[in-house]
Formats: structure tokens, C-alpha cells, sequence
């Protein structure tokens, strides 16, 4: 195997960069922090998902509205890990378990990354509401 065909096959600075790019994303919705948001997401980015039987399935910048109305973490418990991140030359599919949303709700979300003009940009969200109570004023 050459040198070029073992950077193919897994691109160590790649990965690092995908995992910041998450990592900015997490922080930005447990503090609301609308730069670190708009950061990490491609500004055409899209998110997907059900909570309670209500599709939201809209512009992320609607994630970065809730997020700064009631940040992820206002609860005091919010946690997040990046569970695996799959880089396949220009794109790569992370996963990420949450809980303590808003006190105790819990998500698992799909992150696709992208390599875009040489940048890393998480350009689709796709969630699944695990558990716990999401409170009425963050649904309403």
C-alpha cells in the first residue's frame, strides 16, 4: 500500500476536522451560541426528524432559533458524545447521543458532513427523540 492509498483509506486530519465541526455544533446548541452554530452548519443545511408524532422537517437555521430561545443545556445536564463519525472521501455520517435536553429529554442525531471548497460543513441533521420530557414552551 503507497502513501497516498493509506490517506484514501482513512484521513487522520479529516477526522479530526469532522469531530471539531461536530463537536462546535454541540456546544453551540447547548449554549445557544448562534456564531458557533452557524460555524459548523452549511447555511443551506436542513434537519429532519419526529418528536411526539410532529415532523419537523425544516431550514436548520429553525434549529438555530430554537437553540437560542432554550439552549440544549438550560437544564443544567446536558451532555453529548459523538458515538462514530464514518468519513468516506468527501462526506462523512456522524452519530451523536444527547440527554439532559432541557433537563432530561434524550436524542440520538445524524450528522452528514461535507467537504465543500476544502471546509467541513454538517449539511443535513436527522434526529430521533429517545426519552425524557421535552418541555412544552421548547414544542409550542
Amino acid at each position: 500500500m503507497n502513501d497516498r492509498t493509506s490517506r484514501e483509506r482513512f484521513d487522520i486530519d479529516s477526522h479530526d476536522e469532522i469531530h471539531r465541526v461536530v463537536q462546535l455544533a454541540m456546544k453551540g446548541a447547548a449554549h445557544g451560541d448562534l456564531a458557533k452554530l452557524r460555524a459548523a452548519f452549511h447555511k443551506d443545511a436542513w434537519m429532519f426528524g419526529q418528536v411526539h408524532g410532529t415532523r419537523y422537517d425544516a431550514s436548520i437555521t429553525n434549529f438555530f432559533d430554537l437553540c437560542e430561545k432554550h439552549p440544549l443545556g438550560e437544564g443544567g445536564s446536558y451532555r453529548s458524545r459523538i458515538v462514530s463519525i464514518s468519513p468516506v472521501g468527501g462526506a462523512a455520517m456522524v452519530m451523536v447521543a444527547e440527554d439532559g435536553c432541557w433537563g432530561s429529554a434524550a436524542f440520538v442525531d445524524f450528522f452528514t458532513v461535507t467537504r465543500i471548497d476544502g471546509t467541513w460543513k454538517i449539511t443535513n441533521k436527522t434526529f430521533a427523540h429517545t426519552g425524557g420530557e421535552i418541555p412544552p414552551e421548547v414544542t409550542g
